[in-house]
């Protein structure tokens, strides 16, 4: 594997989209379509990051996200320990930060956090003293998901300058779109995005981005749709009237498809609520590459574990 993104890169954690520069964020991207490759070799390991120690630690549930980073450890040879709040001391009282000391008093190498609160893994990379990974935080941030699906659309699109990106659903609570946003317009891409107007944050203009409440018009000549499903945990009452409300004005059905280019491509971060926010049979429908996004989610993470812990030649 080659060592140019490292030797280009300046930080030690990776929290947020701006703490990568375009540069960084190619690089990563060609890392991830290498080690891609390691994934679908029969034997799917790497000496890369032997004698290294991963932590998962996940204040939040995941599938995705959890699972792609401890196989993304495994294939790279490091040893990977998965913590869960429910599993940890934090059911007797332990804080966040007794938490975050204990764990680096055992001395990992890398720390990925996910957790309910903005600004989680900020404060452990301060205390840490390891490289941090922000699996998710509130709604602020998530950057491999960003990352792994920017790989995904220059995978299929082989360019993201001034690519056609139309982010629809619960824009508001979604860590996603924000880190999405900031990672596209490094490369000058046209983002739209689309919500009822108490799904949208105030000035949406201000992030670079076109806002519609209109679906036929953010699916227009779009050359990526990224649905995001709504976060009913995190929102207050009344945003909506209902789902089926909702499912009537933003569910991306083969009724609004039909105004779609004929080579676009549907992603969603999942997990997808079916007949809320994608109709089934769009979600696997041929324009949909949710589950290459998964594919690519182990690569890409695999890529961002290898840059921070100082991967060597393989």
């Amino acid at each position: 594997m080659t060592d140019a993104i490292l030797s280009g890169f300046k930080g030690r954690h990776l929290l947020r989209m701006s703490d990568l520069t375009a540069a960084e964020i190619m690089g990563l991207i060609n890392t991830a379509m290498r080690f891609k490759e390691v994934s679908e070799r029969e034997v799917k390991k790497l000496p890369t990051l032997r004698g290294k120690t991963v932590v998962n630690l996940f204040f939040e549930a995941s599938t995705r996200t959890r699972t792609s980073f401890e196989i993304a450890g495994k294939r790279l040879s490091a040893d990977v320990i998965n913590i869960s709040a429910q599993t940890s001391s934090v059911t007797k009282g332990e804080t966040f930060k007794d938490t975050v000391l204990n764990i680096a008093a055992m001395k990992p190498d890398a720390l990925v956090i996910r957790h309910s609160a903005p600004g989680t893994a900020l404060y452990a990379s301060k205390i840490a003293g390891c490289s941090v990974v922000n699996g998710g935080d509130g709604a602020h941030a998530h950057p491999t998901q960003a990352l792994l699906d920017l790989l995904t659309m220059t995978e299929r699109k082989k360019n993201l300058e001034n690519l056609n990106v139309s982010i629809i659903g619960d824009i508001l609570h979604s860590r996603v779109a924000r880190s999405n946003i900031a990672a596209l317009n490094m490369f000058n891409a046209n983002v739209t995005v689309c919500a009822p107007p108490t799904l949208l944050p105030h000035k949406m203009e201000s992030m670079g981005v076109r806002a519609t409440h209109s679906i036929a018009e953010a699916v227009e000549g779009a050359d990526v749709i990224m649905m995001l499903r709504l976060q009913t945990e995190r929102m207050a009452q009344g945003l909506f009237p209902s789902l089926r409300e909702y499912a009537d004005n933003f569910c991306l059905s083969a009724k609004v498809m039909k105004n779609a280019k004929k080579d676009v491509i549907i992603m969603h971060p999942g997990p997808i609520n079916r007949g809320v926010e994608i109709a089934s049979d769009v979600a696997d429908g041929p324009y949909s590459v949710i589950l290459n996004q998964v594919t690519h989610g182990v690569a890409m993470r695999m890529a961002v574990l290898y840059l921070l812990c100082g991967g060597a030649e393989s």
